[in-house]
């Protein structure tokens, strides 16, 4: 009868402006989708390029070479008998267009344009693409004659239009059009079109990826049909961490579920569906039916090919299946851990070090580094090839198999606790502890020399010698010497990190590690230039309390008992002098708020758009049982002139793992001035007004 059809869908680890690379994914994604019996391939969104060219949209280049990676592809014999839809930008009437390339047996079916653009958050699409604006309008686009030699076609159709196959009917989305209250889904439903697909770039964020899977799955609830999601994986040269989850949905039931975290480049999806599922879906469902009898028609492109084959009575077919969703812990233990292993592989570095310091941040980053180094192990156990030779690259041994989470972090990653005369004996011990349990070279060393050097010079050229307030000195006194301690150890790192290999007869260089939170990045609690400086920061995006449950999670799943006593001591940057050898300097008393109150702060801040007034309006609510008035404007009041007056440390941070949508990154997230009136007199002026009158 021809009524099940087997499709495939992928996750592919694609690299801006990598086409090398790109290609050979693409392909392989290809052979897997055929060698299980597909005959509709669906790829990420822009994979020929990578999604995350930026400002290289902009260049000829760019363009010139997708079009030469399309011509790879519709030549080859492994793209026969398949229909392939890839992602590409494309110059139509000089306009650049956001594209997929829908093409079987060496003819382009369709080139089909974004119609809605991301441009919110991390994404800035409109800077780069324009939208297609002519809703169910078709054009004639001339191919470049590289194409034409292959295809022996000069024009092919470039619009909103829909494929009609022998058997069913096709329509795309592209990614944030899934997201759009309009979406395209809803009217080709009603159009007839039985299988959506959805090319997708997106990003991770904690506790998002449910949200991704309730849009597919709606997609079809109400209409009917089948919904197949491909997305982009890793890291593409940036921030980002693109997290896979492939899907395949029918009926607003998931059938197939791909990874949201895994080291495998390539993961290819494929599910065989009834047809006739989808018809007896909508055929009892008489508001769509209505509807459907009014909708306007799209354009359709006849394609002399079918999805299924004629006896396929005997041909099993899918199941739903229930999505399993990953905890918030394990989200940071997996997310991070892979865009660490896809950024030291791809710089081709050696490994990473990081100033452990016995705190609860630096911790946590040892412990994605362990994270990552099982992963590494779990990856090559299940035969991943292409993990095994960057394994052995990094360590320099052609016959390594990492076997050992302990011994292969041994091999790639270096801790350092710098010690001052203001450090204690508890946190050396933890630092040292920790190290040994997860299996890192650790070294510990004392940076006094070198503050007593630096401050030495001061007091030469001035005249004056600095002191702490405990001894008699100003705060400015006080904080410059802290400064100094942070900043030396800042240069200590990178200059370990440079020549520590060296020193023992290795080649190559280490990344060095930052490990400040969302939090104190938000409130500015860090030294502009020292250890919050480094080459990436995979907490850098994670709050205060999320890292507690995630070092939570390491002591049960990894056994990391060093963790419990880091647990319970209050966090501290151990700057300020010793009192009877223990510590009397805390964060939360520094900062003058706790990180529970700075996570509130910053939701507030980005994801409900609120200044100081609105944001006093609704803790008085949040709040009213445990604060008056008064005490909230002076809560708010401080957080903002400290969050203004360290604006500036934003323009200088280290890039780090976007997992937050509260994330003060200064880069292209959160768009912010850096030099405020840090007095907000005006916004002040109508917070107390409204004290009084409360």
């Amino acid at each position: 009868m021809g009524r099940a059809v087997t499709v495939a869908t992928c996750a592919l680890n694609q690299w801006a402006l990598d086409f090398e690379g790109n290609l050979e994914r693409i392909f392989r994604s290809i052979d897997i989708a055929k060698s299980k019996g597909a005959r509709y391939r669906l790829g990420p969104e822009l994979e020929i390029c990578g999604y995350g060219c930026s400002d290289h949209y902009y260049e000829s280049d760019t363009l010139l070479h997708s079009f030469q990676v399309l011509e790879k592809l519709l030549e080859s014999p492994a793209t026969q008998d398949i229909i392939c839809d890839v992602g590409m930008p494309v110059l139509h009437k000089n306009v650049r267009y956001n594209c997929r390339v829908i093409f079987l047996n060496k003819k382009i079916l369709l080139i089909r344009p974004k119609i809605s653009l991301a441009n919110a958050g991390n994404y800035r699409e409109l800077r780069w693409f324009t939208p297609w604006s002519k809703a169910r309008h078709v054009e004639e686009y001339v191919l470049p004659r590289i194409i034409q030699e292959v295809t022996g076609q000069e024009t092919v159709p470039f619009g909103d239009a829909v494929l009609a196959t022998k058997d069913t009917c096709l329509g795309a989305e592209i990614c944030e059009e899934l997201w759009a209250p309009n979406s395209p889904h809803i009217e080709m439903g009603l159009d007839g079109v039985e299988i959506f697909t959805n090319s997708s770039g997106s990003h991770h964020v904690l506790r998002k990826a449910h949200t991704r899977v309730d849009l597919v799955n709606s997609a079809t609830a109400k209409n009917g049909g089948i919904y197949i999601l491909a997305n982009q994986k890793g890291c593409d040269g940036d921030r980002l961490y693109y997290d896979g989850c492939a899907m395949i949905s029918m009926n607003g039931e998931t059938v197939a579920q791909g990874s949201q975290f895994s080291l495998d480049d390539v993961e290819v999806l494929v599910a065989t569906l009834d047809l006739e599922d989808v018809r007896s879906y909508r055929a009892e469902i008489s508001s769509r039916n209505l509807a459907a009898s009014k909708v306007n028609p799209y354009p359709r492109v006849r394609v002399n090919f079918a999805l299924s084959c004629p006896d396929d009575v005997a041909v099993p077919t899918c199941m739903p299946i229930q999505w399993r969703h990953h905890s918030p812990e394990e989200e940071i233990s997996l997310g991070p851990a892979c865009w660490l292993w896809d950024y030291l592989r791809r710089s081709k570095q050696a490994g990473f070090l990081l100033p452990l310091s016995g705190g609860i941040d630096s911790s946590a980053t040892a412990c994605i580094v362990y994270s990552m180094c099982h992963q590494v192990c779990l990856a090559v156990k299940n035969g991943n090839a292409d993990v095994l030779a960057d394994a052995r690259r990094i360590v320099n041994d052609e016959t390594y198999i990492p076997e050992d989470p302990r011994e292969f972090c041994k091999r790639i990653f270096t801790t350092c606790y710098m010690a001052s005369e203001n450090s204690s004996q508890d946190t050396c011990n933890r630092a040292k502890l920790l190290a040994e349990q997860i299996g890192s070279y650790h070294i510990n060393l004392n940076i006094d020399m070198a503050v007593k050097a630096v401050v030495g010079i001061f007091s030469v050229v001035t005249g004056r010698t600095p002191r702490f307030s405990v001894h008699g000195g100003s705060s400015r006194e006080s904080l410059a010497l802290q400064n100094v301690q942070a900043r030396i150890r800042m240069v200590l790192a990178y200059l370990f990190a440079q020549l520590t290999l060296w020193a023992n007869g290795m080649p190559g260089g280490l990344l060095v590690l930052g490990s400040a939170n969302v939090d104190e990045s938000l409130r500015g609690y860090l030294t502009k230039y020292d250890c919050s400086s480094a080459d990436i920061n995979p907490i850098g995006g994670i709050s205060k309390t999320d890292l507690k449950n995630f070092i939570q999670y390491c002591i049960e799943n990894f056994q990391l008992t060093a963790l419990r006593s880091i647990m319970s001591a209050p966090p501290t940057a151990e700057l300020e002098p010793l009192v009877d050898g223990q510590v009397a300097q805390t964060d939360e008393a520094d900062m003058g708020m706790t990180y529970a109150e700075l996570s509130i702060y910053g939701k507030l801040r980005k994801i409900a758009k609120a200044g100081p007034y609105s944001m006093f309006c609704k803790l008085i609510n949040m709040w009213k049982e445990i604060c008056t008035p008064r005490e909230v404007a002076s809560k708010v009041k401080h957080f903002f002139r400290m969050y203004s007056v360290n604006r500036h440390k934003m323009t200088t941070l280290t890039p780090s793992y976007h997992a937050e949508n509260y994330s003060p990154d200064d880069n292209r997230f959160d768009l912010r001035p850096f030099l405020y009136n840090t007095s907000w007199s005006w916004q002040f002026r109508c917070i107390d007004k409204q004290v009084s009158a409360l």
